[in-house]
């Protein structure tokens, strides 16, 4: 088994939080994982993105090298775009539907969502408004991973039990608050 996942979005829509709960995952499934990230803490707003390496074996690299990435996703369309030339002919792009209008020039939403659906493989989602619907919008990013999960390599309960890790010390609503985020994205995709 082998994943090359690249995570995609600004700063402050929680792509490290993903990055964190796919890593907690994959390392307590016993699976090998290398990261790198790419952020800058001072700025909201400004890009970020990681690039996650899970296999079942040793990993040489952090880095994903281009037309590799099994998966981009994103939690903002035009940073999925960004990221394509690393995607590999069979590779899938799962992004949220809700743009983060950070610049001047960006471009119009119905071009960045013909570009997307030109894939072969992609899932667009309007992960806001799940998280919304569930009770918080600040779990839309958890809902962009539980859109992705099936093709992660990873089982629910594993990244269930991340969650449960990560979030333990914010008390159990926050834990269930994400679970619950999880599974609706799940749910409202399948892959």
């Amino acid at each position: 088994m082998k994943r090359d996942i690249i995570l995609a979005g600004v700063g402050g829509q929680g792509i490290l939080s993903i990055a964190a709960v796919i890593g907690m995952a994959a390392v307590e499934s016993g699976l090998y994982l290398k990261q790198a990230e790419v952020h800058g803490m001072s700025q909201r707003g400004g890009a970020v993105q990681s690039h996650l390496r899970i296999a079942d074996s040793p990993i040489a690299s952090d880095l994903i090298p281009e037309g590799n990435c099994d998966m981009i996703l994103s939690v903002e369309p035009m940073e999925a775009l960004r990221y394509l030339p690393f995607l590999a002919k069979e590779g899938w792009v799962v992004t949220s539907s809700r743009t983060f209008k950070n610049i001047d020039d960006y471009p119009p939403e119905d071009d960045l969502f013909a570009e997307i659906r030109k894939l072969q493989n992609h899932v667009i989602i309007d992960a806001f408004a799940i998280a919304r619907e569930i009770g918080s919008q600040k779990v839309s990013n958890i809902v962009m991973l539980g859109a992705a999960s099936d093709y992660l390599g990873l089982t629910q309960e594993s990244l269930e039990g991340a969650l449960d890790t990560l979030f333990r010390r914010k008390g159990e609503d926050v834990v269930m608050l994400n679970i619950k985020a999880l599974k609706a994205g799940k749910n409202g995709v399948k892959i």
